[in-house]
């Protein structure tokens, strides 16, 4: 960050944890004084937390990434610099060419199931709606948060589509991305969750 400019501050967003990380993240915000610790005891959905985060901060260009560093760090300068350059959103995508992604086949079903019907069902033009690191200009996020209602995984497509609605500059670009941790995925019951957002999203759309 330092090498990007010469204001910036770091928000850990811990979203009820149970591996210390709430401990990790305490003690860094104490010795540090550009970063801070949100903390929550009881799980609450990953929108819900970054809703938090963004409300907390200060910054004219706010980025996030998730905390496994998924998504390679050498990315970070372009993604805050498409930005400054007068875009109001910037995001990494795994699926536009250029991507490097390694990530398990289950996985990348689940993504290209999900990715295929917000295009076809909401008109997105993104090719990547849940890729961890985007950026977003400040006065053109606050704008459309109070519109995304979801307070789960669904939340940034959410923001993007409303985005996108208004009529914001958005620009995706490819990144090297390498899976953390495994997670467990169920595709009959996923893909059904997603349907009954994407069609939740979709009628809210038709009123706004």
């Amino acid at each position: 960050m330092e090498k990007i400019t010469d204001s910036f501050e770091i928000i850990i967003a811990e979203d009820g944890s149970t591996d210390g990380t709430d401990e990790i993240a305490k003690k860094l915000s104490e010795k540090y004084p550009f970063i801070k610790s949100i903390h929550s005891d009881k799980r609450q959905g990953s929108g819900k937390a970054l809703r938090r985060a963004f409300m907390m901060s200060n910054g004219e260009i706010i980025a996030y990434m998730d905390v496994d560093l998924a998504t390679d760090l050498k990315h970070l300068k372009s993604l805050i610099d498409y930005i400054r350059e007068g875009y109001d959103i910037s995001t990494g995508s795994r699926m536009v060419k250029g991507s490097d992604v390694k990530r398990e086949l289950i996985r990348s079903i689940a993504s290209i199931v999900f990715n295929f019907l917000v295009r076809t069902l909401l008109g997105s033009k993104i090719n990547d709606h849940q890729c961890g690191f985007k950026a977003f200009r400040r006065s053109s996020l606050f704008d459309i948060l109070g519109d995304a209602k979801d307070d789960g995984w669904f939340f940034v497509a959410e923001l993007l589509v409303i985005a996108q609605r208004r009529g914001y500059r958005i620009i995706e670009f490819p990144v090297k991305w390498r899976a953390g941790t495994k997670t467990r995925v169920n595709l009959k019951k996923d893909v059904f969750e997603m349907m009954k957002k994407i069609f939740k999203l979709r009628k809210k759309l038709k009123n706004m």
